[in-house]
């Protein structure tokens, strides 16, 4: 058999520091700590079980439940014997995760017992052969722990070339139905190395990972990279602010990430002054651009914040801005990591020049291998120079600094007139009244597309759009002001937070 050069696969790299750091600490979940030994162990026990349960070569195994160590126990499993691995969203209801678990063609499905309930209704239309609970015993389901522990370790693990799949994660998209993003051994591995540099990891850094795991903000900002420099990873099964607070403190957390809501909300605890943070080296944070209020709140207790932009199909890092950055360059996602390049180009595919606003596109080892069974939507996506485009707008300053303006499909057309509802969002959200706020196009017979406020309002406020237009004025060019104003109770989101703007339109446009 043809042994590749360099053995990719993600698990070898887990079982390797079981070899060269037993005794050190892997990962601790509420309270309980397992060194790389342990965690080894019970990874390679686990891969014999898959193997025993008909998992084969390039088999898919899916997982679904709360954050928790049988997470990544059975990504690495499934690894070790070349079967890929699928993360399901613990929000999505039956009939979603139907669709998902049946597109992937999953052949085993671990579920967290807290799932179950929303799993056992459809368990007759899914295509899986195998049923695990990951940890009671519920009638019908296969007991994860008890069948592993009884098992020897498997002793092989199946060599993978870099672009052997690894992983399928499914995108929430905010139009149509999910895809899966295929990441290969080699994503994952030169994410890493892109993150190491940019971010500088060391194996004394000690992981805090809350966000969720089925997302790649979750898993591969920090959470499998610290399997790559031997550091410890403290898992949270879901986001609480105070327990966040006391592990800080506790096991003397020196990087977290997440999105900027989760610091807000810690900020926000009234044991947040008293806590001490002082281990923190940095803040990691995706998903929006941290506020200036919340830089200079956390900078006050000399915690800097580390921004990233990126996607799943890029596993996930297109570009940092690092804590140095983070003032003289608010707002900018930063700058493309050392082994990953970006461009802006216009409608035709050609790159623009600074400043100037056009699609994101990405490219480098980081970049997918495409869209599980897709190849119409994967040819849409990368082109043949192997750029990935990202669906959103943004520009490079003179310093080549990325900045962000909009997803693409949601640009509104006014007058002739392109307007990027972020920015208008960005000023609506500062009136008072306002508690949330989507700004859409709407057809209009003069303007082609009228911009659109749909808000929800603070309890106990009315607001007019003359009031929200005369607020904005000063901000903003007369062509960007919303022409109209609808109120509603919240407004309507995708599992991952997203809000749905073409459900808004579909409401509003009837």
């Amino acid at each position: 058999m043809h042994h590749p050069p360099v053995n990719y696969n993600i698990a070898s790299t887990v079982l390797r520091r079981a070899e060269l750091n037993p005794e050190r600490t892997a990962i601790i979940f509420e309270g309980e700590s397992a060194t790389f030994a342990d965690f080894g162990l019970r990874v390679r026990r686990q891969a014999q079980l898959l193997k025993n349960s008909g998992v084969c070569l390039g088999d898919r195994v899916g997982y679904v439940g709360f954050n928790h160590p049988a997470f990544l126990e059975t990504l690495f499993a499934a690894n070790v014997i070349g079967a890929i691995f699928v993360p399901l969203n613990f929000r999505l209801t039956g009939e979603e995760l139907t669709f998902i678990i049946n597109d992937a063609g999953i052949h085993t499905l671990v579920c967290d017992d807290a799932l179950i309930p929303v799993v056992e209704p459809v368990r007759e239309a899914l295509c899986c052969r195998q049923f695990f609970a990951s940890e009671s015993i519920a009638s019908g389901w296969r007991h994860l722990s008890t069948e592993r522990d009884a098992l020897s370790p498997i002793s092989e693990c199946v060599a993978q070339a870099q672009h052997d799949t690894c992983l399928i994660m499914y995108t929430s998209g905010t139009t149509g139905l999910p895809k899966g993003a295929m990441l290969s051994h080699g994503n994952i591995v030169w994410n890493n190395i892109n993150a190491a540099q940019a971010f500088g990891s060391s194996r004394d850094d000690v992981l805090l990972t809350v966000a969720p795991l089925f997302h790649i903000g979750g898993l591969n900002v920090m959470t499998l990279g610290s399997f790559h420099t031997g550091s410890t990873l403290v898992l949270m099964r879901n986001f609480d602010p105070v327990q966040v607070l006391k592990d800080i403190e506790t096991y003397r957390v020196t990087q977290m990430f997440g999105a900027p809501a989760m610091f807000l909300f810690m900020s926000q605890q009234a044991g947040f002054d008293t806590a001490d943070l002082s281990s923190i080296e940095m803040l990691i944070c995706g998903a929006a651009p941290v506020p200036e209020s919340l830089i200079e709140l956390y900078g006050a207790r000399d915690i800097s914040f580390c921004q990233g932009y990126g996607l799943t199909e890029t596993a996930p890092f297109a570009s940092f801005l690092s804590p140095e950055w983070a003032t003289s360059k608010l707002g900018s996602a930063g700058q493309p990591p050392l082994y990953t390049d970006v461009r802006i180009v216009d409608d035709s595919n050609q790159p623009l020049a600074t400043g100037e606003r056009g699609e994101i596109c990405i490219r480098g080892p980081n970049i997918m291998k495409g869209y599980w069974n897709r190849p119409e939507a994967t040819a849409a996506a990368i082109d043949e120079m192997g750029w990935f485009h990202s669906g959103d707008v943004g520009y490079l300053d003179e310093d080549g600094f990325l900045f962000i303006c909009d997803r693409l499909k949601d640009m509104v057309i006014s007058g002739g007139e392109n307007v990027y509802p972020a920015e208008v969002e960005t000023v609506l959200y500062k009136h008072e009244a306002i508690a949330e706020v989507a700004v859409i196009g709407l057809p209009d017979e003069k303007w082609g597309e009228a911009v659109t406020a749909v808000a929800a309002l603070h309890a106990g406020q009315s607001l007019t759009i003359e009031e929200l237009r005369d607020f904005a004025q000063s901000h903003l060019a007369r062509y960007k002001l919303p022409l109209r104003l609808h109120t509603v109770d919240e407004l309507p989101r995708n599992p991952a937070g997203k809000v749905l703007k073409f459900v808004l339109k579909e409401t509003l446009s009837s």
